[in-house]
């Protein structure tokens, strides 16, 4: 089976230059300023720091469900992706790294409140649609810089847990025979090794 730290790695094609800091450094492509050579291993466990407060886990947890809602598959909460945000930006985020992020929840909540009356987390799916939406099209302040980082944070924790990459996608660890004749027609999943 594929680790996490390898498909990490295939995220840094998808993203390229733009791609959120803390993630290219738990690929092993870039190191923190002032850091050692050499990127650790991943570490296994709960994040070395509280990075968010008890409504900002809230809000991430809910927001990260909206950017990858369960359909017929399983959504970004059941992948594990609130707890992936968490340990990469404790573990793999220096704290200039974290600031777009915990600004943009906060702004978040602060317009969620204002607008809605009621903290983001407990918003309806359609009034956090709209926060997010407002957040991407850089209405709210550091809306674009968190809208940014926080996709790819919960696309590349989706598509790196094992949900992402089992029932999301097909996993093949060695393909099988070509066929240059398949039917396109039957082609289910996207496939991923």
């Amino acid at each position: 089976m594929i680790d996490r730290r390898t498909a990490l790695a295939g995220v840094v094609a998808m993203f390229g230059t733009a791609l959120y800091a803390p993630i290219a450094r738990a690929a092993g492509v870039a190191q923190a300023p002032g850091a050692a050579a050499g990127i650790p291993v991943i570490s296994e466990g709960p994040p070395s720091v509280a990075v968010f407060t008890a409504p900002q886990r809230a809000l991430m947890t809910a927001l990260s469900e909206r950017v990858l809602p369960t359909t017929d598959t399983p959504g970004a909460i059941a992948a594990g992706v609130p707890a992936y945000i968490e340990k990469l930006l404790a573990d793999w985020a220096a704290p200039a790294d974290r600031a777009p992020i915990l600004a943009g929840l906060d702004a978040i909540e602060a317009r969620s409140l204002k607008d809605y009356k009621v903290a983001g987390a407990k918003a309806t799916a359609t009034q956090q649609d709209a926060l997010l939406t407002l957040a991407m099209n850089d209405q709210i302040p550091s809306g674009g810089v968190f809208f940014e980082a926080f996709r790819q944070l919960v696309v590349t924790g989706y598509y790196t847990s094992e949900i992402g990459m089992t029932q999301e996608r097909e996993y093949l660890p060695v393909p099988g025979e070509y066929n240059g004749e398949f039917p396109y027609s039957q082609v289910n999943k996207v496939y991923s090794a």
